[in-house]
């Protein structure tokens, strides 16, 4: 905050400057120590993300590696058979909070059991391979939610950042300089003040001198 050109600075001003800086200062410093924090969470999601995604990625190698072995047993009929009798997957998550920040976790995958009246699969292999897709599945959900965890927090990480960096780089010296600056002025301006008080209890004091005549 600034005053305006041509306006002498006074010590109202002054004080707003200082409650100002006082205010950017505590704010910088409460971002960084959310921003430590979020950094810190940030890499735990990436972590859990990255061990999320290698066990999807090797449940969906052993899935397909059984859907092969049944469809070179049973052929396209036998899996179309076999996947009849199962139903829709339910996708479900929980949440937690990270310094404000919502993310999912705990995810969870639940596939209905085959129903009675369906025709099980024609092979073991088939029957192995349901098995295994209900694991990728249960393995999707998770990484999918580790990674949006990781990107949501990871997206608070670099606007906090970004509102750490502006206060310190840029609010935060013009609030210094434009201080320092109406502490000069009203310094000169109390020091001229003096002087001019000084020179006035001066020429007062002396009165006039002995060969003063009406």
């Amino acid at each position: 905050m600034t005053t305006a050109p041509g306006t002498p600075p006074s010590r109202a001003d002054r004080l707003r400057l200082r409650h100002s800086l006082d205010v950017a200062l505590r704010g910088a410093d409460l971002l960084e120590r959310k921003l430590r924090v979020l950094r810190s969470r940030h890499e735990e999601l990436l972590r859990a993300e990255e061990t999320r995604a290698r066990a999807w990625r090797d449940s969906v190698r052993a899935a397909e590696t059984w859907l092969l072995r049944g469809l070179l047993l049973g052929g396209e009929h036998g899996l179309r058979t076999a996947a009849e009798g199962v139903g829709d997957a339910e996708v479900t998550w929980g949440e937690e909070s990270t310094t404000g920040v919502r993310h999912p976790t705990l995810a969870a995958c639940r596939v209905p059991e085959r129903s009675p009246e369906a025709a099980a699969p024609r092979n073991t292999a088939l029957t192995h391979a349901e098995a295994a897709y209900r694991e990728a599945l249960r393995a999707g959900a998770e990484c999918a939610a580790a990674r949006t965890a990781a990107r949501l927090v990871g997206d608070e990480v670099a606007r906090t950042r970004r509102r750490v960096r502006a206060l310190r780089r840029h609010w935060i010296p013009r609030l210094e300089e434009s201080l320092a600056r109406v502490v000069l002025a009203l310094e000169q301006a109390e020091h001229e003040d003096a002087v001019r008080r000084r020179w006035a209890a001066r020429g007062t004091a002396g009165g006039p001198g002995p060969g003063h005549r009406r």
